[in-house]
């Protein structure tokens, strides 16, 4: 009796996994932190700190994110990103977080409105080439990594957002010689609170499907076309930004998919991870960037 009891158990345990979905639960335990050093510029090493899936197939998909932190603090280790990257691991993501050059900390007037306009331009195109140069290093080791390098999935909090939006979405503007990283192609981005340069350079050849999260009333980073920290006219750091407001309605003009979240009168905090929707965010991915559907989803909180 015993026997025909484990049978039948072993069998709804059986049917059980096979009902879950890769992509979507959590069907891996996650192997050891692994930290790689993607680059070396100045004094600095530059980092990746790798999650990967414990037993999972080979050619795994790719999420490399990109810390917040205003270009002056914030690092991979902080606990939130971790529990994004343990969550990812879990469902057969391999996950990237990366460090980068810091260059606006210690500065007195830091990133805001006394921190000239053209200086802003040169940060985001310092974070956004050691972005690319994170993505290429990975792209260059995908078989040691297990990497599929045709599914690498790229995303970014706040100033890391800005880094990430502004290097997939704005490459002529960001990079001297943007050819050094076309052999790169990514499959979609993640951006909580990040804004670009300048939209009308998102066109149909890099119009790759986009995940946003944005406050509607935003302090820092425009939730549509405003200026950056909303600064005045007559101040240094006066610059306009295209928010995700603004983004979306060009993806959608070039019949790309999109996931939008609007928090209405939210500010800053929304750059956090949103840990009570990634459901819906691993099923966009799954949806769009693995079963080739076509997404245009706006959602208001």
């Amino acid at each position: 009796m015993n026997r025909i009891l484990y049978i039948c158990l072993f069998f709804i345990g059986l049917q059980s996994i096979e009902a879950q979905e890769k992509y979507i639960d959590s069907l891996y335990a996650v192997a050891k932190v692994k930290t790689e050093v993607y680059s070396e510029k100045g004094n600095e090493k530059l980092i990746i700190d790798l999650y990967e899936p414990v037993n999972s197939e080979n050619k795994r998909p790719l999420i490399l994110f990109m810390h917040g932190g205003g270009f002056a603090g914030g690092s991979p280790k902080n606990p939130q990103e971790i529990k994004f990257a343990r969550i990812a691991a879990s469902k057969g993501y391999s996950v990237g977080l990366i460090s980068y050059r810091l260059v606006r900390k210690g500065k007195e007037n830091g990133f805001g409105c006394d921190f000239d306009a053209d200086g802003k331009i040169e940060t985001f195109q310092l974070a956004a080439e050691d972005f690319m140069d994170a993505a290429k290093f990975m792209k260059n080791k995908a078989e040691e990594f297990n990497i599929d390098p045709d599914k690498i999935i790229v995303g970014g909090s706040s100033a890391g957002a800005e880094a990430v939006l502004n290097a997939v979405y704005n490459p002529d503007l960001m990079f001297e010689d943007p050819a050094t990283y076309t052999d790169l192609n990514f499959s979609a981005v993640i951006s909580l609170a990040g804004a670009l340069v300048d939209v009308r350079y998102l066109d149909k050849k890099n119009a790759i499907p986009g995940i946003f999260f944005h406050g509607t009333a935003d302090n820092l980073v425009p939730y549509a076309t405003a200026a950056h920290h909303y600064c005045e006219k007559n101040k240094p750091g006066y610059l306009i930004l295209d928010g995700s407001k603004t983004i979306v309605e060009k993806l959608e003009e070039l019949n790309t998919s999109y996931l939008f979240y609007t928090f209405k009168d939210a500010r800053h905090e929304i750059s956090g991870m949103p840990f009570d929707h990634l459901p819906e965010v691993f099923q966009f991915l799954k949806n769009v960037v693995f079963d080739k559907t076509q997404i245009q989803s706006n959602i208001y909180k």
